[in-house]
């Protein structure tokens, strides 16, 4: 609006200028020709002048002439007083040979005119009928165009903002509804490739992240409840037998045993609560270094053989880069260590020590390590809830663990920049994908 008022304003301002600069060029013709006709004294050339005026310039409203002669050291006081014009008007007139005055709707033009009776001062006034009627007219298409204009762009900016805001107000109604005791609704999407259908669908992203974070957090605190309680209780159940009455050397060491036993399992349990809840931060108090890929999986063989002796971890070299530079990634070795002995070790062991293969490569500005086993694999339907912490599969109840591994192998692979990607089939074997950025230096 305020775009059309400034061009609105503009417009009417130069035409303004034109029409007064247009109308003192016509009081000045007729200066011209009124001059000539009456001055120079020439019946046949004022009887032509005034055929001429007659047919091609038309009477303008209070036109008037008026002729002065000009003289040395002649003033025009009287003149101007009689005219009821500035002085200043006669001073420029003599000087610059034009001039020109405006007083109300009553415009005025000079020109000094040398004829064959001496020299003039030639003055011709009129109202400016133009401006009058013209420019009134004008004004008038201005003020009802713009008034059109600001109704047409009201209703437009009406129907609009009723498309554009209704769907917001859909939205903020059903967002409502949504809290953290019914997170499985979602928004009906209903656009396609617009803002408001980007909206919705980046908002139900982020109720499914929400809805899997409260689904995570309860099975967490429930299996930790449990994983906690148990050797809680068998402790506290141990004690109170022992202690119910007098016992035997031999009894006692049983009973401290089994204290013990189970105290050593909380003991692993906690501090991998705590490893796991630290490296669940961005990771910017670790220190990092510059790692070599393959460096690390030496390192993380040679761990595996003093855990697991029988192990038969086989190492695929074929496909490493010639270039060494291709296999530096920045991060913290004793946490990369960490995370892939975590993966190792259970492959050898949900595989009963058959052959595990940890296999290296690079792919453009990428380091991958592949770890592949033949075990009893992971059941389909289970692994989306791997990454759980305390999570098990069904068939892993007669292995020992605590589903703290991979949870915990998942955040030090993020705090590396990394990628981890499991796939798996019952009895047939698991893959685990680890993809890491080669010299990322931006982390820590």
């Amino acid at each position: 609006m305020s775009t059309i008022l400034l061009l609105s304003a503009s417009v009417y301002f130069f035409i303004i200028r034109y029409s007064f600069s247009d109308f003192y060029k016509r009081l000045e013709i007729r200066g011209v020709v009124t001059a000539k006709a009456e001055l120079d004294q020439e019946e046949a050339s004022a009887a032509v002048l005034q055929e001429v005026r007659e047919m091609h310039l038309e009477k303008l409203p209070e036109e008037k002439e008026y002729f002065y002669e000009i003289t040395p050291g002649k003033t025009f006081d009287n003149e101007a007083a009689a005219l009821r014009i500035p002085l200043s008007f006669f001073d420029d007139l003599i000087q610059n040979g034009e001039a020109t005055f405006q007083s109300g709707n009553t415009f005025y033009a000079g020109i000094k005119y040398q004829g064959k009776k001496g020299l003039y001062a030639v003055i011709v006034s009129a109202d400016n009928y133009y401006n009058y009627h013209h420019l009134t007219y004008l004004r008038n298409i201005f003020f009802v165009g713009i008034v059109a204009a600001s109704l047409f762009s009201l209703s437009i900016a009406f129907v609009f903002s009723r498309q554009v805001l209704n769907p917001v107000k859909e939205i903020t109604d059903r967002v409502k509804e949504i809290s953290s005791r019914n997170l499985h609704l979602r928004l009906e999407s209903k656009r396609v490739n617009d803002e408001i259908g980007e909206l919705e669908t980046t908002f139900n992203n982020m109720l499914d992240r929400l809805e899997t974070a409260f689904e995570t957090q309860n099975n967490f605190i429930s299996n930790a409840s449990h994983e906690l309680s148990t050797p809680l209780t068998t402790i506290i159940g141990e004690a109170d037998v022992t202690l119910s009455k007098e016992r035997s050397t031999q009894e006692y060491v049983e009973s401290l045993n089994v204290i013990v036993k189970e105290a050593e399992r909380l003991e692993k349990i906690t501090k991998s609560l705590l490893f796991l809840a630290q490296t669940g931060f961005t990771g910017t108090s670790q220190k990092y270094d510059k790692v070599r890929v393959d460096q690390l999986i030496w390192d993380v063989k040679s761990t595996i053989d003093k855990l697991n002796p029988k192990n038969k971890v086989q190492l695929n070299l074929s496909l490493m880069p010639e270039d060494p530079t291709k296999l530096k990634i920045r991060g913290n070795e004793q946490l990369l260590l960490l995370a892939l002995t975590n993966i190792v070790n259970n492959a050898c062991k949900y595989s009963n020590n058959q052959v595990v293969t940890l296999s290296i490569g690079t792919l453009e500005d990428k380091v991958i390590i592949i770890v592949k086993d033949s075990g009893i694999g992971i059941p389909a339907n289970e692994l989306k809830y791997i990454y759980d912490p305390f999570f098990r599969a069904s068939n892993t109840k007669e292995y020992e663990g605590y589903g703290i591994g991979l949870p915990l192998t998942r955040n030090i692979v993020r705090l590396h920049a990394g990628e981890i990607s499991v796939t798996s089939k019952v009895n047939q074997g698991t893959v685990v994908q680890l993809t890491f950025p080669i010299g990322n230096y931006s982390i820590g």
